[in-house]
């Protein structure tokens, strides 16, 4: 087989480098060359040699490329087998979670999302001593936080047990109750409304997980650290709180006031104007609507001003109403407190949380990306 021999102006243009570093690549023996019979001031090079360093840097400009465009709604950056997203349906562990939704409770899907035979909820904090319900699960994993056994190096089995345990102290905070009974029913009547038991059911199964959303995400990262579970559910609770994440259902309640007002066409132009967005609608990984919403709102009879909102949304947007739509008007529904579809989401996601985080420990992996410094170099 003849062996190829470029120009430097050839190489370089392969290389997409300077002159410097294709002669510290000859330098180092990754580029052979030789004198140029024709001119001997000048070199010829190994055009195999070229080729595979053009693509091996071409290589590593794709993956710095792919690796910026994935931490922004891209392809997943971590494997996982708890849940995925496929062909507008949401899966917990391989099961449709719409189908789970008609029966199943959030102690099921903790059991299957955990992989363990049982999840015992302990009763407790029926007196939150005046503190939002928010505010009592954070600072009460706080203190756990402090306690705590670091999560690294310890038996699976014994991670499940805390996790049931960690699971009950955000409840003791969320939905406070003395008496030992599905989390559902200790939030409706936490809040004077059995009737709603149902569709809160529902909507726990719902929420509990999905994908690597922002605050799993936030667990998993605190949990490659080996820090306890507790702190993992921590950083998931407190990245929930964000006002696109879980506080995305405050937009709904304001856009709802805008509608009494103005009517519901009005008040979504205005939020679309005024905002860039209105959040009430859509879902990036659900091109043909948010099936957790379908499920939630076919639950209970929704009010007429959220019904109005929905089809304007859907005829001006395009976009069908999503689960932070659902929630904010489950708590108009049944006049829950104002804080409840964030208490839902809060608890609910709890259990998917923790499913990250012990698989996170269980890789045995710490979540460590890199920077691309682009600042000013001195």
């Amino acid at each position: 087989m003849k062996t190829l021999w470029i120009t430097a102006e050839e190489a370089l243009a392969q290389l997409g480098t300077k002159p410097q570093t294709l002669y510290a690549n000859v330098s180092r023996g990754r580029i052979r060359a030789k004198p140029d019979p024709t001119d001997p001031r000048r070199s010829l090079y190994q055009a195999d040699d070229v080729q595979r360093l053009a693509e091996r840097h071409a290589g590593r400009r794709q993956t710095a490329t792919v690796a910026a465009q994935t931490i922004r709604w891209g392809d997943p950056v971590l494997t996982t087998t708890i849940s995925s997203i496929a062909g507008g349906r949401l899966f917990y562990r391989g099961c449709d979670a719409t189908e789970l939704s008609s029966k199943a409770t959030l102690e099921d899907i903790a059991i299957l999302l955990w992989e363990t035979q049982g999840v015992a909820i302990k009763a407790g904090g029926f007196s939150i001593e005046g503190r939002s319900r928010l505010a009592a699960a954070l600072g009460d994993l706080a203190t756990r936080v402090a306690e705590d056994l670091p999560a690294l190096g310890r038996n699976p089995a014994t991670l499940r047990t805390e996790a049931a345990d960690v699971l009950s102290t955000v409840a003791a905070g969320l939905a406070p109750w003395p008496d030992q009974m599905p989390l559902h029913q200790r939030l409706a009547l936490g809040w004077k409304r059995p009737e709603a038991a149902e569709p809160i059911r529902k909507s726990l199964v719902l929420a509990a997980e999905h994908e690597l959303n922002v605050s799993a995400f936030a667990a998993r990262v605190t949990a490659s650290s080996g820090a306890a579970l507790s702190a993992a559910t921590l950083s998931g609770l407190a990245t929930l709180t964000g006002p696109r994440h879980g506080g995305s259902w405050l937009s709904v309640t304001r856009l709802a006031q805008q509608a009494r007002s103005v009517g519901v066409r009005e008040a979504i132009r205005g939020m679309l104007s005024s905002e860039g967005a209105v959040r009430a609608f859509g879902h990036q990984l659900y091109p043909h609507g948010d099936p957790r919403a379908k499920v939630i709102m076919a639950s209970f009879q929704v009010p007429a001003l959220y019904g109005s909102l929905a089809e304007a949304g859907e005829e001006l947007l395009g976009e069908p109403a999503n689960i932070d739509f659902a929630l904010a008007s489950l708590a108009a529904t049944f006049d829950l407190p104002e804080e409840a579809p964030l208490v839902i989401f809060a608890l609910s996601r709890t259990v998917g949380w923790l499913a990250h985080a012990m698989e996170q420990v269980e890789s045995g992996h710490m979540i460590r990306p890199r920077a691309r410094y682009s600042g000013p170099t001195g």
